[in-house]
C-alpha cells in the first residue's frame, strides 16, 4: 500500500487477453450479446426494473464464466441520469483492514479509458475517520480483478454519457466499520446522479479452496452449494445486516465479496430512500459431483430505488 501522496497513473488493464478479451470488437460484441440474451429472456419491465436502478451485485470472474451472469445486473442500468460510477470490490491479493482509493487519474480498458472522480475521492477521505482509507500502490491497483472485471461492462453500458468512477478496494471490515463505511457511503447512493457497483462472486467450493461442506440431504454436492448460497441471498435480499453477519460466522460460507455487501446492505439501512433489492440470477461455474471437483457461484443483484421524476 502508498500513501496518500502516491504518483499518479493511468491503470494499465492487466487481465485483459487472459480474463477477458482485449480485442476491442470481440469484447464488445460479447458484452452486448450477453445483455441482449439477459433482456430477452426477462423482458423488462419486471419485478427487478420497477423504479430507478441505484446499486447491483454482480460477479468479477473471468469472463467466460461470470460474463453472462454480470448481464441480468447490468441490463437494468439507465445511464442517462448517472455522472458518477462507485465501484466497491474486495482485495484478494493484499490484506487490509480498511478501505482504499486509487490514486490513477484513468482506468484503462479495451472499450475506451474512464476518468476518476479525485475530488469524490477526496472528499470521502474528510468526511471520514483518520485511518479509514489508505491509498493503493499502483501494483495493488492493477494486480486487483475485483474491480477491473466490471470496467468493460461500465464503459459500454455508459457509451455516449460523461461520467466518473470511484473505485473502493474494501478490506476485511469488522461489522462496526461496514456500519460506518455504508453510513458514510449512503448519501451518495441516495443521490440518482451515483451509481453502485458491488462486486462479489459466491461460495468457492472445493479442495482448492479450502472449502467442502456437502449437506447430503439437499442431494448432489452442486444442489447443496446453491442451497448454501441462496440462504444467503435470501438474507441479502431481507436486507439483513445482522442475519448475514451471523450466516457467515456460521457457515464460513466463501463469499469473497462479503465486506462489500454488507457496506451495502449498511448503506441502504442508512439511506433516506425506500431502496430495495432483488437478486435476478444464479449460476455455477460447474456443477460438482465429487468431493474432488470445485465450483465457484455468481450471482447478480439489483438495487432499486424510487423512480426520479422528470
Amino acid at each position: 500500500m502508498a500513501g496518500v501522496g502516491a504518483a499518479a497513473y493511468v491503470r494499465t488493464a492487466l487481465h485483459a487477453s487472459s480474463w477477458y478479451s482485449d480485442r476491442a470488437s470481440e469484447l464488445e460484441s460479447q458484452l452486448a450479446g450477453w445483455l441482449k440474451n439477459a433482456r430477452e429472456k426477462s423482458p423488462q419491465p419486471d419485478e427487478a426494473a420497477q423504479g430507478r436502478c441505484a446499486a447491483v451485485i454482480a460477479p468479477h470472474a473471468g469472463y467466460s464464466y461470470s460474463g453472462p451472469t454480470a448481464a441480468w445486473a447490468y441490463k437494468y442500468i439507465d445511464p442517462s441520469r448517472i455522472k458518477r460510477v462507485f465501484i466497491l470490490g474486495p482485495s484478494h491479493h493484499v490484506y487490509l483492514e480498511n478501505c482504499a482509493l486509487s490514486s490513477a487519474t484513468a482506468y484503462a480498458t479495451p472499450i475506451g479509458n474512464m476518468q476518476l472522480d479525485a475530488d469524490t475521492a477526496q472528499e470521502l477521505r474528510n468526511a471520514a475517520p483518520s485511518g479509514t482509507f489508505g491509498t493503493m500502490s499502483r501494483s495493488v491497483d492493477e494486480e486487483e480483478h475485483s474491480i477491473e472485471m466490471h470496467l468493460p461492462y461500465v464503459v459500454h453500458v455508459m457509451r455516449g454519457h460523461d461520467f466518473k468512477i470511484v473505485p473502493i478496494l474494501v478490506g476485511n471490515l469488522d461489522d462496526r466499520a461496514e456500519q460506518q463505511m455504508g453510513a458514510l457511503l449512503a448519501p451518495y447512493l441516495a443521490d440518482p446522479e451515483n451509481f453502485f457497483v458491488i462486486s462479489s462472486d459466491f461460495c468457492h467450493w472445493g479442495k482448492r479452496f479450502r472449502y467442502t461442506p456437502h449437506d447430503a440431504s439437499a442431494g448432489p454436492i452442486h444442489k447443496s452449494i446453491e442451497n448454501l448460497d441462496k440462504r444467503g441471498m435470501a438474507l441479502i435480499e431481507s436486507l439483513d445486516v445482522s442475519g448475514f453477519a451471523a450466516y457467515l460466522r456460521e457457515t464460513r460460507n466463501t463469499i469473497c465479496g462479503r465486506h462489500p455487501i454488507g457496506v451495502l446492505l449498511n448503506a441502504i439501512q442508512a439511506s433516506p430512500l425506500e431502496l430495495s433489492l432483488k437478486f435476478t440470477h444464479y449460476a455455477q461455474s460447474s456443477p460438482c459431483t465429487r468431493m474432488s471437483d470445485s465450483s465457484v457461484s455468481y450471482a447478480s443483484a439489483v438495487v432499486t430505488a424510487p423512480a426520479v421524476s422528470s
